[in-house]
């Protein structure tokens, strides 16, 4: 049985991204912030995505020059740092995700806390001028802004996007009200997630995506 259906790569991938700008509401967004949500709509398949999204004006050019100049990547979940493009970041970025680390097992079980809380804690050292990422744990952004309000040590933009039934839309919510002053980008609500934080990380660090006018595509 023979099916009709497009075989050319490029022609897909133009032609998903002039769906997503037809049924997408993209008014709001100013033009790199635009560029970040179609991909973000590409990574869900739901235009209705883009009706949740919080975002600092400034957050995407903060986070383009903070990896310009050679800011880590802090990453909450090995599936947010493994999805991560390495060839996209711009000056071989660091991108870190300290789970697996023995310290944090040991933290996490002596202060009563998740791992995800724990190695926020461990990324105080690398935090300042940082990229956050967190795209499943609710704990890591609540922990994320404690340590901010503890130490006055501030990432460069909060990429927080996490997933879940408890927690996650009080998260998000927390950051967006927040009096912190830190440039974010959220989904409000309990969608999130890896493919949508990794989405717009890759988004954000793509210069060709961002600076490029002449491309029919984000």
């Amino acid at each position: 049985m023979a099916h009709e259906y497009l075989t050319d790569g490029a022609e897909i991938y133009r032609e998903s991204f002039r769906i997503i700008r037809e049924e997408t509401d993209l008014s709001r967004f100013p033009d790199d912030v635009s560029r970040v949500v179609a991909r973000m709509v590409h990574s869900t398949g739901t235009p209705d995505v883009a009706a949740d999204i919080a975002f600092t004006p400034g957050v995407v050019a903060a986070a383009n020059a903070a990896l310009r100049a050679g800011a880590p990547v802090l990453c909450d979940s090995t599936m947010v740092a493994t999805g991560i493009i390495r060839s996209r970041l711009p000056r071989d970025n660091e991108v870190v995700c300290l789970l697996r680390s023995p310290e944090v097992a040991a933290r996490a079980a002596e202060r009563g806390m998740t791992k995800t809380m724990a190695a926020v804690d461990l990324w105080l050292p690398r935090l300042d001028g940082a990229i956050v990422a967190i795209g499943n744990a609710p704990t890591a952004l609540f922990r994320l802004l404690e340590v901010v309000a503890e130490t006055g040590v501030r990432p460069a933009a909060v990429v927080g996007i996490p997933v879940g039934f408890v927690g996650a839309a009080e998260s998000k919510r927390a950051l967006a009200d927040g009096d912190l002053g830190l440039e974010y980008l959220v989904v409000h609500g309990r969608r999130g997630g890896s493919a949508l934080t990794v989405s717009a990380v890759n988004a954000i660090a793509s210069t060709d995506e961002l600076t490029n006018t002449s491309r029919q595509e984000p």
